[in-house]
């Protein structure tokens, strides 16, 4: 089983080719994939729409979870900060003084 970064998992869903992604597109289906719902919420909370986020959520939640805060708080806290976005306030940048490139579209 591989646990795969959210940084290969965000660049493969934006088409972007890298060793990484390529080795991700020749895992899927052949090789079983995890991924942690923190993992998860860093993908998620870059999804610009309802749409996208719902279908990479499917996506991802057919992988082997491994539980570190758990799936509830994954999907919420990546939903929050997308409303926080929406009304143009980052909390990572603003108030951490971290900028999260997971969120960048």
């Amino acid at each position: 089983m591989i646990l795969v970064d959210p940084g290969v998992w965000i660049d493969y869903l934006r088409g972007t080719a890298s060793p990484q992604t390529d080795k991700l597109d020749a895992l899927l289906g052949v090789t079983p994939l995890a991924i942690g719902d923190l993992l998860m919420t860093e993908v998620l909370q870059g999804c610009p729409s309802e749409r996208e986020f719902t279908t990479v959520r499917e996506t991802l939640e057919a992988l082997t979870f491994v539980t570190l805060g758990g799936p509830d708080i994954a999907v919420l806290a990546a939903r929050n900060v997308r409303k926080l976005r929406a009304h143009d306030f980052d909390p990572f940048e603003k108030h951490l003084g971290l900028r999260c490139v997971a969120c960048d579209t």
